[in-house]
């Protein structure tokens, strides 16, 4: 009997990157298949959701069904895995692929399209050291024509550390593995320094050790996020390469008090033997799964309304940013992707002013019939009365996005929650309940295209 494919993301399903990685199994394993228009829906029995999804449009005959189910991941978990076997994976089952998706190109931002993500792929290694690891860019706009110093040196570690790179056309003559350490080193020293006041990355070597300078202090702690992923690469890089004395981070800002068992990084410092200049690392064990299905998380919610009404309405999301889950573009009328801004006034905010933040729903829906926007805000059961607060902060986001974009629309804000065993909602605030036992709750003041949606659906089913 065919095998199934399983899909484990912390991630919204996309369609476009789903389609990608069928292409990819289908060429890593010579078989033949066909991609027709992709559908993802809620498996349902006796009207509950079983927290499984089933993708349909793919058509291949060494395959059975394809699976998705949402994770909840440990620390740094890649945005899918990708399991090719009959049964549900389990921890004790090796994942064909780890896929981490990013919309970013250094056209937006040179670090947090290549940096960024690189600790994912040295930390995934204490797991699953066999994974065939890829990098998938699902870029929403035009992809930069001239590579920065930084993507090549950021791409070329990826490359060495054997990540296979998805979604963008790479100039084979300049991206090709490192061979030596002398030639990371050559690289990185002749690339363009970092601003004044600013700590570079940069390698000093030795007989006995290399220094690599980074900065890793943010917010109070160790928190760098593009430095953490820049300097656990290459680290690990250097280790595969065959270095095996002293790797000591200098310059990095960090105090005693700043260095916890539980941070990624050192978690995978202990792992690569890299001492911190001036400070002693404890001595931190990686726990041991790696993943587990999510069964709390309020994004099961947000994500399964999200999958219903594109799949069973004429309705789609003009915006998303599921918990936990990458920001999306916002989409206007014309179909263009703009980022939204973190902040009304950017300067105002550094000087103190926190009322400056722009508060985000997790979901803008369109409702193109009806003339609606729906501003989904996306809430555990238990913080339902945040989740309604939270729907006053809109102001900015309906001023200057969405009318300003869908002039002649009518803006609805409504949340959608997760867990509890209750199986009716009575504040009106709510427009749909998930609960624990999978019972799809409309609220009495739901939007009429979440009514819509989950009445298809039911329908589907029944």
């Amino acid at each position: 009997m065919a095998k199934n494919l399983w899909f484990l993301t912390e991630e919204r399903p996309k369609k476009e990157v789903l389609q990608t990685i069928f292409k990819k199994f289908a060429k890593d394993y010579g078989f033949a298949v066909f991609v027709d228009t992709l559908r993802i829906f809620p498996i349902l029995e006796d009207n509950k959701f079983t927290f499984t999804y089933e993708v349909t449009g793919f058509r291949c005959n060494k395959v059975d069904k394809v699976y998705v189910k949402t994770v909840s991941g440990n620390s740094s978990f890649t945005d899918f895995l990708i399991f090719y076997q009959k049964d549900e994976p389990t921890l004790k089952d090796e994942p064909i692929y780890a896929i981490e998706e990013t919309k970013t190109d250094d056209k937006e931002s040179r670090n947090t399209g290549v940096y960024q993500r690189c600790s994912k792929f040295v930390f995934i290694q204490s797991y699953y050291p066999n994974v065939k690891k890829i990098m998938l860019y699902n870029l929403q706009i035009d992809q930069k024509e001239e590579p920065t110093s930084t993507y090549i040196f950021g791409t070329k570690l990826l490359l060495t550390l054997g990540v296979e790179i998805l979604g963008k056309k790479l100039d084979s003559k300049i991206f090709i593995p490192f061979k030596t350490i002398d030639e990371i080193i050559d690289l990185k020293n002749k690339m363009r320094k970092a601003p004044k006041g600013n700590v570079p990355i940069l390698l000093t070597k030795t007989k006995t050790k290399i220094e690599v300078s980074g900065r890793l202090f943010k917010s109070g702690g160790l928190s760098h996020d593009p430095n953490i992923g820049a300097l656990s690469i290459i680290c690990a890089v250097l280790r595969q390469l065959g270095w095996t004395q002293k790797i000591e981070i200098t310059q990095h800002g960090l105090s005693q008090n700043h260095v916890g068992k539980t941070n990624k990084f050192i978690q995978i410092s202990n792992k690569l033997r890299i001492s911190l200049q001036g400070l002693t690392i404890p001595k931190a064990e990686m726990s041991n799964d790696y993943w587990k299905y999510d069964t709390d998380g309020e994004k099961l919610g947000t994500i399964f309304i999200h999958l219903v009404v594109e799949n069973f309405t004429q309705g789609y999301s003009i915006f998303e940013n599921h918990a936990g889950c990458e920001k999306g573009y916002f989409i206007t009328k014309k179909g263009e992707h703009i980022p939204l801004e973190k902040y009304k006034d950017r300067e105002k905010y550094k000087g103190g002013d926190k009322e400056q933040i722009v508060h985000i729903p997790d979901l803008i829906l369109i409702d193109f019939g009806r003339s609606e926007v729906i501003n989904i805000e996306g809430k555990k059961y238990a913080f339902r009365k945040n989740g309604i607060a939270e729907l006053e902060n809109y102001d900015y986001i309906e001023k200057n996005y969405i009318l300003k974009h869908y002039p002649k629309f009518k803006i609805l804000r409504t949340v959608v929650l997760y867990g509890s065993n209750e199986e009716e909602i009575i504040e009106i605030e709510i427009g749909f309940l998930l609960n624990e036992k999978g019972q799809l709750i409309l609220g009495v003041k739901a939007p009429r295209l979440l009514k819509e949606a989950i009445t298809n659906l039911l329908d589907f089913w029944n």
